[in-house]
């Protein structure tokens, strides 16, 4: 038996999906503040319907259909566009949501893990530490038996060497953060 959609799960979703979704009506109805009371109607009609919703597929997929149909039903309601130009939208903006740009997530990861590489080794090591087993500074220092200022210097010096030899990716940055890929922004404090 497939359980319902709880209100804690219901939350993180709105709270994951939310400003993309947002994005997504903007595709269509080119109005900030219709785009948000449509994502929010159709929060509301999962919502209604959530002891309905197979949770063994992907919810974000029933949620931009929603979506997508309440856009294209207020674009008909109000006859704001012609036909044709919402057709030739419609497979521009699915294809942005439900096919994220693997080429540029894949380029910006090289790029990331290029400039990892490029840290001194003493940099490298705690940075790594830092972000990919989440050690506080204070655990860093103890298990490599330096002093915490040390720990705090060389993270300042990586995460600088990743603000300059990233700099040119920031609207990439920006574009996936805001479209649902899940990229580790090693960089940001």
């Amino acid at each position: 038996m497939n359980r319902p959609l709880d209100k804690t799960g219901f939350e993180l979703l709105f709270r994951n999906e939310f400003k993309g979704l947002v994005l997504f009506a903007l595709g269509y109805v080119k109005d900030y503040d219709t785009a948000r009371d449509l994502v929010q109607e159709a929060f509301l009609s999962m919502w209604e319907k959530r002891d309905q919703i197979d949770l063994s597929k992907p919810v974000r997929t029933y949620l931009s259909t929603i979506v997508k149909n309440k856009s294209l039903n207020y674009l008909r309601d109000n006859r704001k566009f012609d036909a044709r130009l919402i057709s030739i939208e419609a497979l521009y903006t699915d294809s942005v949501y439900d096919h994220p740009d693997k080429l540029i997530e894949s380029e910006l990861q090289k790029r990331i893990e290029t400039v990892i590489d490029e840290l001194p080794e003493k940099c490298r090591q705690i940075f790594l530490l830092n972000r990919n087993e989440h050690l506080k500074y204070q655990e860093i220092a103890d298990l490599l038996q330096i002093s915490v200022k040390t720990v705090e210097t060389q993270m300042s010096k990586a995460l600088q060497s990743f603000r300059l030899k990233l700099r040119n990716y920031l609207m990439i940055l920006l574009f996936l953060t805001t479209s649902f890929i899940r990229v580790d922004l090693f960089f940001c404090v």
